[in-house]
C-alpha cells in the first residue's frame, strides 16, 4: 500500500504570536541529539514498515530550515535508506524564508527534495511583525526567487488573513504579490486565535485589534475569487493550485489514507489505529536511545469513527466523497449511514449531491464546521 511519511521538526528559531503547533525556540542544543533520535526511529520504522510504498514524504515543523544543512541531509538520507521511495515521488519541505539561502536549496533539491513550502504569510512588514515572524517581505519574494534559481519547479507559499490591523487592501496586495510570483500552490487560511498564545493574552486585554466580521468576509470572498482568476483552482477549503500541483501528501490525510509520523508530537494513522509520540522533545530523545517506542497515545478507531472522519476529511476538499468509495472502504452504502443528515444539510444549501458525489456548496466551504459537525457519531 501507498504510504504517506511526514518528519516533525519542532524547532524554530522564534515563536511566532500565533502559534499554538508542538514548536520551541532556543533549543539549538538539542539539534544534534534529536537528528541522531529522529534517524533512529526513521531506520526502525524502515524495517517495520519494510512492504510499504512511500509516494510522499513531508518534512515539517516548527521550521525544519532552522536546523543546520548537514542534519537535514543525514535525515534525508535516512529516509532514502530505510524506505522504498517511488520514483514519482513527492519530497517536501517547510520552509522560513529567514532561514535559507541558495546554497542550502540547492543541497537539498540536489539531495531530491522537490517540493518547498515558504511560510510567507503576508507580504506587508508591519504584519510580519505583528505575527512575529522572523522575516521581511523582500525576504520572501527572494526566497522564491532562490528557490526556482535551486532548481526547484514546485514552490509553495502560506499566507494569512484576518491579521490584526489588516485591511481589505492590506490582503489584496499580499495576493498579487503571491500570483505575481507564479508560484505552483498558494495555502491562505483565517487567522485563529488559539488559547495560551501571545495573541490570546493580547485579544483577553483589549490589544489586539481584529477585522470585524464584515471586513473578515470580504477577505474571504477576495481570495475565492482572485485566486481562481488567475490560475490556482481550489481543491480544499483553504488551498488552491495550478494544474496539477495539489499537495499530494495533505490530500492523504483528507481522502482518509494512511501516513506516518516521525519525530517528537508527530501523528500517524495506519490499519485502523491514530497514535502520536510524545511531544516532549527530551523523553523522545531518551525513548530513541533506549530503544523504546514513543508512542505515548494510540486508539483503534471504531466503525461510526472512521465513517464520520471519512466524510468530513473528504468533505473538505472541493471534489468531496465519492458514493462509490465510500460503500468500497465501509460495506455499506452512504445514504444507509448518512441520507438523513444530507437531506437536511442539501434543503440548508450547505451541500450538494450529484453523479455519484456528496459535495460541499460554495456557503458550505464558508460555514464547512457547521457541515462536519453533522456527520458526527
Amino acid at each position: 500500500m501507498d504510504l504517506g511519511l511526514y518528519i516533525h521538526i519542532p524547532f524554530c528559531r522564534q515563536k511566532c504570536n500565533y502559534c499554538d503547533f508542538s514548536s520551541y525556540a532556543g533549543m539549538e542544543q538539542l539539534y544534534g541529539s534529536y537528528t541522531e533520535a529522529l534517524c533512529r526511529e526513521i531506520a526502525g520504522q524502515g524495517l517495520l514498515f519494510s512492504n510499504a510504498f512511500v509516494d510522499t514524504v513531508y518534512l515539517g515543523g516548527g521550521t525544519p530550515s532552522v536546523l543546520p544543512t548537514k542534519l537535514l541531509i543525514n535525515i534525508i538520507k535516512e529516509i532514502k535508506n530505510s524506505f522504498c521511495l517511488a520514483d514519482s515521488i513527492e519530497f517536501s519541505i517547510e520552509a522560513n524564508p529567514g532561514t535559507i539561502n541558495e546554497e542550502t536549496l540547492a543541497v537539498l533539491r540536489q539531495a531530491g527534495i522537490n517540493r518547498v513550502s515558504f511560510g510567507i504569510q503576508s507580504f506587508s512588514d508591519s504584519h510580519l511583525a505583528s505575527l512575529g515572524r522572523i522575516h521581511n517581505s523582500s525576504q520572501g519574494i527572494e526566497a522564491v526567487r532562490l528557490a526556482r534559481q535551486a532548481g526547484f519547479s514546485n514552490i509553495s507559499v502560506d499566507l494569512m488573513y484576518d491579521l490584526p490591523n489588516q485591511t481589505w487592501e492590506d490582503w489584496k496586495y499580499s495576493l498579487e504579490c503571491a500570483a505575481d510570483l507564479d508560484v505552483n500552490h498558494i495555502s491562505a487560511y483565517g487567522l485563529k486565535i488559539e488559547p495560551n498564545t501571545p495573541f490570546a493574552d493580547c485579544l483577553e486585554s483589549g490589544e489586539l485589534t481584529l477585522p470585524d466580521d464584515e471586513v473578515q468576509n470580504e477577505m474571504y470572498e477576495l481570495v475565492n475569487s482572485y485566486l481562481p482568476l488567475h490560475g490556482y483552482d481550489r481543491y480544499e477549503i483553504s488551498n488552491y493550485a495550478k494544474d496539477g500541483f495539489a499537495c499530494r501528501h495533505n490530500l492523504k490525510y483528507w481522502r482518509f489514507l494512511p501516513y506516518l509520523g516521525l519525530g517528537a508530537a508527530a501523528h500517524s494513522f495506519w490499519d485502523g489505529e491514530r497514535f502520536a509520540n510524545t511531544d516532549n522533545i527530551n523523553e523522545y530523545i531518551n525513548c530513541m536511545r533506549r530503544g523504546e517506542s514513543a508512542v505515548h497515545y494510540r486508539a483503534r478507531i471504531s466503525q461510526s469513527e472512521a465513517m464520520a472522519e471519512y466524510c468530513f476529511l473528504n468533505l473538505r476538499t472541493t471534489e468531496g466523497i465519492s458514493l462509490e468509495n465510500f460503500h468500497n472502504h465501509f460495506g455499506i452504502s452512504f445514504e444507509e449511514i448518512y441520507g438523513h443528515q444530507t437531506t437536511k444539510l442539501s434543503d440548508r444549501g450547505l451541500v450538494v449531491v450529484s453523479g455519484g458525489w456528496v459535495k460541499l456548496t460554495p456557503v458550505g466551504m464558508k460555514y464547512g464546521n457547521q457541515v462536519f459537525c453533522d456527520f458526527l457519531p
